[in-house]
């Protein structure tokens, strides 16, 4: 009898190894030991990754370089001094890593990249509670955080959420006992009162980290726990309540993630639709509750409806803490987290190993599918960021107060990155390269793009703006996805023995659609992206 389990067993690992080998996608080591654990990720203009963490956590394992320890009196672990860095910038070209000096903390802080592609970080605890930080993206090894003396924020910010608006300045949404907005700069224009913020809060917060998304007609979806309004940031004012959402809270603590769908050209840019997955059950914070398990429910809206309704869907797995991040395609990725528990340090369980690809333009039902899992577990504290060649990085995980790398969920230096199915080498015959593209677009510019691809073009070849967001607690701020106009490609003479084309795009009309900054332009042939060039979009005087 011994035997006959013994053979079950043997049959049952071979069912499963090739179940999983025959899920799409793939995964890949970057970097074994990053040196500090990503609490927030963002991909710069030159393809390069700003890690940051925070500091007040004691020591990391990268250290800084000769001369650059932070000094702080105050710090409750290592007042005489920290020469381990708590910010980094990985280059995954090479995959190698350079320490930056972050002074202020930054725990649970806010980003975005402004139209020069400086990334500006706000808040976060201790001495960072009201500091503005300047990340300027270089080719060289010589940028690094600076922290301003001036201007402070008009009020701490822990747990905000920022977002780049139509005019290239920045909102700042909410934090910890923060209900109202400001803005960068500031620019004669004042802090203001959101009571929405403080109404949508209850026993165990669930208002942090709002889901902030730009619509396209330059008002904002703002999200809390389970209510959602339309908020006028020119003016400060609620123009609409959508419904409440079912299916509980779904905001930090309760870990749930949004994300706004690829807007496109074909309905020239007035349709905006916003999609909100999982969730803890309500009170699992409160009691630690570490096995309660997660929500399965999505919610989609098209927020820019006169009379919007939320359409339910259902997940292939439970799910808190999951990433979502919009491929170049318009499908998106859900990566991350875990199958119980809460957001907060050794409050989850069960992690979410399995990527899901939800494919919003399926018939209901039909939009998830799953994808291969990794063998790492990424819960409290990790991210997921796009990267120019289609891939995804996958950093971070810390549920723990300190590092802690004896657990059963251990503090997580690694860097990994997903590949999507569309990478796969049997569509590399299809996959275009783009040769030619400007740097530089201004709105309604009509300008060309070369392609190059090994089989012929069959139908219209797409170009993608991605946004470059800021990820960190499941949301991923300033993230979009912008469909352009195209017109069909045109083949060109060639004699390298491929196929050459060259496409008519248009750029948006207006900032709404498109905020000002750099966006990763993709060409896309039958669902298979390019690598991306950078291009910058912006105002240009005639």
């Amino acid at each position: 009898m011994a035997d006959v389990h013994l053979h079950l067993l043997l049959i049952l690992t071979v069912i499963t190894v090739r179940a999983r080998a025959q899920l799409p996608g793939t995964w890949e080591l970057l970097l074994e030991n990053a040196g500090i654990a990503s609490m927030h990720t963002a991909v710069t203009h030159y393809g390069t990754v700003v890690l940051l963490d925070r500091t007040d956590i004691g020591p990391s394992r990268l250290n800084l370089s000769s001369g650059h320890c932070r000094v702080d009196p105050t710090d409750r672990f290592l007042p005489r001094g920290d020469c381990t860095a708590h910010s980094a910038l990985f280059d995954p070209s090479t995959n190698t890593i350079r320490p930056l000096s972050i002074i202020t903390d930054t725990w649970c802080s806010s980003g975005q990249f402004l139209p020069d592609g400086t990334l500006i970080q706000t808040g976060g605890d201790m001495d960072g509670f009201r500091r503005i930080r300047s990340f300027s993206p270089c080719n060289n090894h010589r940028c690094d955080w600076v922290e301003l003396k001036s201007p402070l924020l008009s009020t701490g910010r822990w747990y905000a959420t920022n977002q780049i608006l139509p005019d290239g300045t920045m909102i700042i949404v909410g934090g910890r006992a923060a209900p109202s907005v400001e803005f960068y700069p500031a620019a004669r224009r004042p802090l203001r009162p959101f009571p929405f913020l403080a109404e949508a809060g209850d026993r165990q917060m669930d208002n942090l980290y709002p889901f902030v998304h730009l619509l396209p007609d330059g008002h904002l979806f703002v999200f809390a726990n389970a209510r959602a309004v339309l908020y006028n940031p020119s003016t400060g004012q609620v123009l609409f309540e959508y419904p409440i959402l079912d299916g509980g809270p779904r905001n930090y603590p309760s870990a749930g993630s949004s994300a706004m769908l690829a807007l496109d050209q074909a309905d020239g840019y007035t349709k905006a639709e916003i999609l909100v997955c999982g969730g803890a059950q309500y009170g699992a914070f409160l009691h630690r509750d570490t096995d309660a398990l997660a929500g399965t429910t999505c919610g989609r809206i098209v927020a820019t409806d006169p009379d919007p309704a939320w359409a339910m869907e259902e997940m292939p797995f439970p799910r808190i803490m999951g990433d979502m991040v919009m491929l170049p395609t318009g499908d998106l990725l859900v990566i991350n987290g875990a199958q119980a528990g809460a957001q907060g340090f050794e409050m989850a369980s069960n992690p979410c190993l399995n990527p899901v690809l939800y494919r919003p333009n399926e018939p209901a039902g039909l939009r998830f599918m799953t994808l291969n899992p990794t063998a790492v577990p990424r819960m409290y504290h990790s991210t997921a960021n796009l990267l120019p060649d289609g891939r995804v990085l996958v950093a971070g995980s810390n549920p723990h107060y300190f590092y802690k790398f004896k657990a059963e969920f251990p503090t997580e230096l690694r860097l990994e990155a997903f590949s999507p199915e569309y990478l796969s080498s049997d569509r590399a015959n299809i996959r275009p390269a783009i040769e030619a593209a400007p740097e530089k677009v201004g709105y309604g510019m009509e300008f060309e793009v070369e392609v190059v691809v090994s089989l012929p073009v069959v139908g219209v070849v797409e170009l993608n703006l991605a946004s470059a967001p800021f990820a960190t607690h499941s949301f991923s701020q300033g993230q979009r996805l912008v469909r352009l106009e195209v017109s069909p490609p045109v083949e060109v003479a060639g004699d390298d023995g491929v196929h050459r084309y060259r496409i008519g795009c248009k750029a948006p009309l207006r900032g709404e659609v498109a905020p000002p900054g750099y966006y990763m332009a993709f060409a896309v042939n039958q669902g298979v992206p390019s690598v991306a060039r950078w291009v910058q979009l912006a105002s240009i005087s005639s």
